[in-house]
């Protein structure tokens, strides 16, 4: 029984190659012939509960960009300021692939310097440069800010591997004269 079984799935995919093959006025054709075998034919093409709960699958949601640059190695740097936080994903060159704000993610006012926001905001700017081939990724963090560690954890948890982390934060060796005191 078992030999039969996979002689008529075999026939059954046939038949669908067959059917994505034809040209559309011998598809109407065969449709007016018989209506059973228009719906064998469609059963296999349909995906089921084992397609979709395959590991193969989850690694088709990062979809290519259209002008993909095939970029494997790149630079992610973060400005973490008390204000904002803006992110952009490079290449070795410094040609930026591509890049994101918080206020480009819809968060407005005191929303945009949290950490969650700079989560959000590393995770929209990483998709997009992921779909451009990055993989290896150099973090360079600069400014104060409270979405410094948010916007690493956020690289590593996208899949990215981290090589190396560094601090480009600005420090002054008593340049520029200090604003005068606050009076409160």
């Amino acid at each position: 029984m078992s030999e039969t079984n996979q002689e008529e799935k075999k026939q059954e995919q046939a038949a669908a190659e067959q059917k994505a093959q034809a040209p559309a006025d011998a598809v109407e054709v065969k449709a007016s012939e018989g209506a059973e075998e228009s719906k064998e034919a469609d059963k296999p093409s349909q995906p089921t509960a084992a397609d979709l709960l395959k590991d193969d699958f989850n690694a088709s949601s990062i979809r290519k960009a259209k002008g993909s640059k095939n970029i494997t190695r790149g630079v992610c740097n973060v400005l973490a300021t008390f204000n904002n936080t803006k992110v952009s994903f490079a290449d070795s060159s410094g040609n930026v692939i591509s890049w994101s704000s918080a206020g480009k993610c819809n968060f407005r006012g005191s929303r945009k310097s949290t950490a969650y926001a700079a989560q959000v905001v590393t995770q929209d700017a990483g998709r997009a440069a992921m779909s451009h081939g990055l993989k290896e990724v150099v973090v360079k963090v600069k400014g104060p800010g409270m979405g410094r560690d948010s916007a690493i954890r956020a690289v590593q948890g996208m899949g990215m591997t981290v090589t190396a982390i560094e601090d480009n934060t600005p420090i002054p060796h008593n340049g520029c004269r200090a604003p005068k005191r606050r009076r409160v």
